[in-house]
């Protein structure tokens, strides 16, 4: 019977503080991942792992299309002689972020790194969290069983540890259960909350969401405001407008504004303000779906029972 175990990841702070250089890697594989800001570009090259084979990402935001972060997906036999000739790229110009992973056993070949860079494609692709800016999308390179199975690992490992150093992109595309009283058969799946719904009765909106390991994820489909409501200045009008320019959420052939597909927040608060166009409660608008129970009262029951100190 296959068990979820936790992974231990180690984070170094090559220049001490959070703005510079990391290196980072998970006990038992041979990945090895840096990340540095572009300003940071001359130290980076400087270092010996640079210099080897591995796959590379470039990440910024594109200048005209507010919000929507932009990546570039490499692999070469020498990282640190490639991202040179990037920098000299103007297609580059909204590379702000830089990714690199490498093998700290020095066993990653040519054919694996392309098999690499082409899953990596694929897999950015279909999380929708980002745009490509590779001008193509290779095939995997042809790789024996064995070896496409530890590339396959290799992946596996990038997706969980990159989204701890900021590059959440490789994600996959959340996904809401529609019968959450069924357990699952596989002991790894996510962890999922009951169903929420939100409504509003003077805009005829109503929109699902549900919990998945601690983003709060609204619905496909699930109905929204056509236009920001609130104050100007607020923070949650920036996400509006990025969402709608994202086309993640839009009207449909009706002119109804809704979520065009699965969109996880960072709280209910947040997906609520996107929702009804203006700040507010989440914690008291959400209620599980067919009851008047709000999400506060939900979540709260499923905190650990302390006892009162004694007085």
């Amino acid at each position: 019977m296959s068990e979820n175990f936790g992974k231990s990841v180690r984070i170094h702070l090559v220049e001490g503080n959070p703005q510079g250089i990391l290196t980072a890697e998970i006990i038992n594989w041979t990945g090895h991942v840096i990340t540095a800001p572009r300003s940071k570009l001359a130290s980076l090259l400087a270092r010996d792992e640079i210099g080897k084979a591995g796959v590379y990402f470039l990440l910024g935001i594109d200048p005209e299309n507010d919000g929507q972060n932009l990546v570039y997906i490499g692999q070469s036999e020498n990282i640190s002689r490639r991202l040179a000739q990037h920098n000299k790229d103007e297609k580059k110009s909204f590379w702000e972020k830089t990714c690199v992973v490498t093998s700290k056993d020095h066993n990653l070949t040519s054919g694996h790194i392309k098999y690499l860079e082409s899953r990596l494609i694929s897999v950015a692709k279909a999380s929708g969290l980002v745009s490509l800016t590779n001008d193509t999308a290779p095939d995997p390179s042809n790789l024996p069983e064995a070896d496409r199975a530890d590339m396959e690992y290799f992946v596996a490992q990038l997706r969980l540890i990159l989204p701890l150093l900021d590059f959440a992109f490789l994600r996959e595309a959340a996904t809401i259960k529609q019968n959450p009283s069924k357990p699952s058969a596989s002991a790894a799946a996510p962890s999922l909350s009951p169903i929420f719904e939100l409504t509003s009765k003077m805009h005829s909106l109503t929109a699902h969401a549900q919990e998945i390991d601690g983003e709060f994820t609204v619905q496909e489909g699930s109905l929204c405001r056509s236009s920001w409501e609130g104050t100007a200045t607020h923070t949650y009008r920036s996400l509006w407008e990025t969402l709608a320019h994202q086309g993640k959420i839009g009207p449909d052939d009706t002119g109804r504004w809704l979520f065009k597909e699965n969109v996880a927040f960072s709280s209910p608060s947040a997906a609520a303000a996107i929702i009804y166009g203006r700040a507010a409660n989440g914690r008291s608008a959400w209620r599980v779906q067919g009851t008047t129970e709000s999400y506060d009262q939900w979540q709260n029951q499923t905190l650990p029972q302390v006892p009162d100190a004694a007085e």
